[in-house]
């Protein structure tokens, strides 16, 4: 890999350059192993621990194949669906890739007893497979994670529709928490020039997921004007929406659980802060098996006051189980309740009532498509939307990165140093680089 990364560093190699460059035959990836899938047997989900189920070493790379390209990892970063194929839940992700090989030839390339994760990269082209035409090796790129076949119909209104539609990293193999990834062309995105490599890597997932379920008319519609409601607001996912909100012309309600998560809300141009700690709301019983509408109504009530007597157009809606029956309480008749994630569990519960007596909606919401996911990057591109990161870990620390999301001891996304020597890098762009720092040490409190 290292006339790659020279190639890479050089900052003068051509496309032709890139294309000479003779491919490894392997590549260092962070993977888990289907033997051990039975490992955290009775442990506890907050007790598993992905630095015992990440390994990072050598693996053969792929065959190329039509419409696809090998993407040479510059930096990656941890999802909550790394977190959960590393514990092995809710389900075990080689149940996907089976499924997936046995769809083609082609295709079965995936299902190996090994599964290289990770949903998020930037990078450089280094090779394209057949048929692929908009983008060329030497091509300085980022990808969103939608892989799908659309060679039926239901995908060609919104791809996300797709029978065939696939996380990339997730349910598919070959992921960008490696030093190589395999995507298909049309995950493709041009990498934001203003941005170092880790930071352009971070926002791929979370800032697609919030486009498309906050902005999208496949997803909350938000409009000028309108209250929403978001969950974890200084977070990977929740972060990305409260600055739509504030772009969008719409009222962030920032829930956060500490107040350095409450200043960092503040920072980006939140001024409604519910800061749950203080405030001790407290939906469920100990036992977790009854809420306390009570507790919603309080909620409600402390809503109200801040917007002055308003209630919640959109609730931007992830941790499930855990506050899903406040979200349908609390959202104005006729009001709107997108979904996604459900990372405290996924059998929701809420009083039916208040849904369909005030006619609200529950709208699903899952990635997002190629078009959306365009949209988002361009954001980002255009420095409209800021992604920060929390901390940055070299690929051999993946377990620790993992861990750090599976505890909640993040704020914003943590990056992955793949190829990448060290932090910083990337930047062509430094007049737009500048209006950025000049952001993110707002949002810094700097």
């Amino acid at each position: 890999m290292q006339n790659i990364l020279e190639a890479i560093q050089s900052g003068n190699a051509t496309s032709e350059d890139f294309a000479s460059l003779e491919l490894p035959e392997s590549y260092r990836a962070a993977f888990v192993k289907k033997d051990e899938v039975d490992m955290f047997e009775g442990v506890p989900s907050k007790e598993k621990d992905p630095r015992k189920s990440l390994h990072v070493d050598d693996v053969p790379l792929p065959e190329l194949g039509p419409g696809e390209a090998f993407v040479a990892v510059m930096a990656s970063a941890i999802n909550y669906n790394t977190v959960w194929t590393s514990i092995f839940e809710p389900v075990s992700t080689f149940g996907f890739l089976e499924r997936y090989g046995r769809n083609s030839e082609l295709t079965k390339r995936h299902d190996l007893p090994y599964h290289v994760v990770g949903s998020d990269l930037s990078g450089v082209v280094i090779a394209v497979g057949a048929g692929v035409t908009k983008w060329k090796p030497g091509d300085r790129v980022v990808a969103h994670c939608l892989s799908v076949e659309l060679e039926g119909p239901d995908g060609h209104n919104d791809t996300m529709l797709d029978t065939e539609q696939r996380i990339w990293g997730f349910e598919t193999n070959f992921g960008g928490l490696a030093d190589v990834a395999m995507v298909k062309a049309n995950q493709l995105m041009p990498k934001p020039e203003h941005l170092t490599w880790e930071e352009a890597a971070s926002p791929g997932l979370v800032n697609c997921t919030a486009y498309r379920q906050l902005v999208s008319k496949n997803g909350g519609d938000m409009k000028q004007g309108d209250n929403v409601l978001i969950w974890g607001a200084s977070g990977g996912l929740g972060g990305f929406a409260t600055q739509y909100a504030l772009n969008g012309g719409a009222t962030p309600v920032c829930v956060v659980s500490n107040e350095e998560k409450a200043q960092i809300a503040r920072s980006m141009g939140a001024e409604l802060i519910i800061n749950r700690s203080e405030e001790g709301y407290k939906f469920w019983n100990d036992e977790g098996t009854q809420q306390d509408p009570k507790e919603w109504k309080r909620f409600g009530a402390r809503i109200r006051e801040l917007t002055g007597g308003e209630d919640i157009d959109i609730v931007f809606e992830h941790p499930g189980r855990e506050t899903f029956g406040a979200s349908v309480f609390v959202t104005r008749k006729g009001g709107t309740i997108t979904t996604c994630a459900s990372t405290s569990g996924y059998m929701h519960e809420y009083d039916n009532r208040y849904l369909w007596m005030n006619l609200k909606r529950i709208i699903s919401s899952h990635f997002a498509n190629y078009r959306e996911s365009w949209e988002a990057n361009r954001l980002i591109a255009k420095g409209k939307i800021h992604p920060t990161l929390s901390k940055t870990y070299t690929l051999d620390e993946v377990g620790q990165a993992s861990l750090d999301v599976h505890q909640n001891a993040h704020q914003g996304k943590v990056g992955v140093l793949c190829l990448a020597p060290e932090e910083g890098q990337g930047v062509l762009d430094h007049e737009m680089r500048a209006r950025h720092e000049t952001a993110i040490n707002r949002f810094r409190g700097v």
